[in-house]
């Protein structure tokens, strides 16, 4: 591969990212175009391709993988936390190399500076640490890392490519204490619940930028603000779906043994819930805890809406019917509670993400509307 051939996938990636959004800063593209992102990306990866994902080998056939690498889309790294083979297709992701314009989207909201101290939670293979090493200087970059094969290939990468950060292999949401006050805090996973260690490593008007599943829908790009009180505020900004640090993925709770659905039906259609938009799927979040899963047949939809052990419902939508099947297991009316928080969101005129905000303090973490002072729960 010739240096014109690698500027010309270059100019293509940037072309695919101002496709999908605007055209990044001058800083952030410089950042792309210097740290290449080939050098993160394994031999083999895998293209989440929908229903039908691909391999693509460098070995067998440079010019495709090369082509993917450069591509907009998020390329899979590894299934299982490495217990299953990329070739086998099939498993849990579970790290990444992210789409492009998501990666500018982030780094836009965290506005890293030279000289700024930049804790980075999620190390991968290394390619968003390369790019925060050109933003602020290597020397100011810690990245940490729960996996200790990423970890180990992360370190190669980076050295490999000349760039020497301080990298950590531990749990991310105790972020890296030894290496503080941090200026800028990013995540390159999401969280549930935002890790009260990074407020307190960061100095006064730090920035915290880290992806948030609610645990309804798709995640939520969320920037915080540490004050000197200990607090963090910040709000949501934008979509942001990315694999969940390991210490928060969501623990599923098997049904009671013997246990027996009460069966009744429900007017409101499934479909309303799941598929709204994202501000209404933070306002059902805010005000329940509560957290769904979808699945699709032909002329059928369910929605189970769970909270803690032993409290569910499924929802089922089928063509043709006016009225839903909902089976409930629990004393928590669950399904209630979400269809009230729906309405609820209806009532406050349908507020759009960039409405909801978020406080973090010692105490743990509320939901508002527009302002701090507007607590939603």
């Amino acid at each position: 591969m010739t240096d014109h051939d690698l500027e010309g996938l270059l100019d293509a990636m940037m072309a695919r990212i101002v496709s999908v959004r605007a055209p990044v800063g001058e800083r952030i593209e410089q950042a792309l175009r210097a740290a290449r992102r080939h050098h993160y990306v394994p031999p083999v990866a895998l293209i989440p391709a929908g229903d039908r994902p691909y391999l693509v080998d460098r070995d067998a056939d440079p010019k495709e993988w090369l082509t993917a690498v450069y591509t907009e889309g998020a390329i899979v790294t590894q299934l299982d936390d490495g217990a299953t083979d990329l070739r086998a297709l099939e498993g849990a992701y579970s790290s990444s190399s992210s789409a492009p314009a998501t990666v500018a989207d982030l780094l836009e909201l965290l506005d890293p500076r030279p000289g700024d101290r930049v804790l980075e939670i999620g190390t991968g293979m290394g390619w968003t640490c390369a790019l925060l090493c050109h933003l602020a200087g290597e020397e100011n970059v810690t990245s940490v890392e729960v996996d200790p094969a990423l970890a180990a290939a992360a370190a190669d990468n980076l050295a490999g490519a000349g760039l020497h950060p301080h990298l950590v292999v531990g749990d991310g949401a105790a972020g890296a204490a030894g290496r503080a006050p941090f200026d800028r805090v990013h995540a390159t996973c999401a969280v549930r619940t935002v890790p009260y260690a990074w407020i307190e490593q960061c100095r006064p008007g730090a920035v915290i930028v880290t992806p948030l599943h609610t645990g309804i829908g798709d995640g939520h790009a969320l920037r915080l603000v540490v004050l000197p009180d200990g607090t963090a505020h910040g709000r949501f900004r934008e979509y942001a779906d990315y694999m969940t640090l390991r210490s928060q993925r969501p623990v599923y709770h098997p049904d009671p043994d013997g246990a027996e659905p009460r069966e009744s039906t429900t007017r409101v259609d499934p479909r309303m819930i799941a598929h709204a938009p994202p501000g209404a799927r933070l306002a059902v979040a805010a005000l329940t805890g509560l957290r769904l899963d979808i699945r699709e047949e032909p002329g059928r939809f369910l929605a189970w809406v769970s909270g803690g052990p032993g409290e569910k419902a499924l929802a089922v939508w089928e063509d043709g019917q006016d009225e839903y099947t909902l089976f409930e297991l629990g004393d928590r009316p669950v399904w209630d509670e979400a269809v009230a928080a729906y309405f609820q969101w209806v009532r406050l005129g349908e507020p759009r993400r960039d409405r909801f905000g978020m406080t973090v303090s010692p105490q743990g973490q509320q939901y508002w509307i527009d302002s701090p002072a507007r607590v939603l729960g």
